[in-house]
């Protein structure tokens, strides 16, 4: 009787079998790391457009009201809505302006916020 080379069926099936896994792997990682991709995107221009509403308030030499000011904006394509208020320290001529942005209005929580200070003029 002769010897057979080759694979049997299990072990055709099994090494089926890994390369499957590896590839629902690849696949889920690939799909993670776009989500990661775009949502580091939106914050980045979440930033952009906090930071524009800083300068915007410095070229207007607008004194930063302690209210919550809204308001929102075209950026990249997209509607940002932001707010803004100035907060109290202990130096009556300085202000601390609070800037937040969101993609979605009713979101608990800021795609950005930043904090500058503002010095009376």
């Amino acid at each position: 009787m002769k010897r057979q080379k080759g694979m049997t069926l299990v072990e055709v099936l099994v090494a089926l079998s890994v390369f499957a896994l590896a590839g629902i792997a690849v696949l889920q990682t690939t799909a993670r790391q776009a989500s990661s991709l775009s949502r580091l995107e939106e914050k980045t221009f979440a930033g952009w457009v906090a930071e524009n509403q800083q300068v915007q308030l410095r070229l207007e030499q607008r004194w930063p009201e302690a209210s919550w000011v809204r308001g929102e904006t075209q950026f990249a394509g997209m509607r940002w809505h932001w707010r803004w208020q100035g907060v109290e320290t202990g130096d009556p001529q300085t202000k601390a302006l609070d800037v937040e942005v969101r993609r979605n209005k009713d979101a608990f929580a800021a795609d950005a916020s930043l904090r500058t200070y503002v010095v009376k003029q």
